[in-house]
């Protein structure tokens, strides 16, 4: 029980901190952006062996975000989930990603260029009608990991 009230604090329950903590002043000014993360197949809750306790909190975090998301959209609130894929090496840019084979469609790896493409996407003005989603950033592959 130790490792499952770990892995709910460390996703589902800093994501439920965080929102409490940005949503009074996204409310009084009538607008934000909040984005979490979720992982690869999450919001499917697509099970992946060895990843009980990890899927299932990220599951939560997904269903979290895409129910807020229904309650702060008439307050100009958009919540939305970022679902990274196969970003193996955390420090590889977008070109070293590349030279790196994996198994998902495009045949390489993605960087965290990749994500904070979609995170930044997410919180712009133009994404304001984007809202209670789940965006991949994963190559195209639809399995939780290779």
């Amino acid at each position: 029980m130790d490792d499952c009230r770990k892995m709910l604090a460390g996703n589902y329950e800093s994501a439920v901190e965080l929102a409490l903590a940005a949503l009074p002043a996204m409310r009084a000014r009538g607008a934000g952006r909040l984005v979490f993360f979720g992982m690869n197949g999450s919001h499917e809750t697509l099970p992946a062996l060895g990843m009980s306790l990890y899927g299932a909190a990220k599951a939560a975090v997904v269903a979290f975000a895409r129910t807020l998301a229904l309650e702060e959209a008439a307050r100009g609130i958009t919540v939305n989930v970022v679902e990274p894929g196969d970003i193996r090496n955390k420090d590889v840019d977008r070109a070293g990603a590349r030279a790196l084979a994996a198994k998902n469609p495009t045949g390489h790896a993605g960087s965290w260029e990749d994500v904070a493409y979609a995170v930044r996407f997410l919180v712009s003005e133009e994404a304001s009608f984007i809202n209670g989603m789940t965006i991949g950033v994963n190559g195209g592959l639809v399995e939780p990991h290779e």
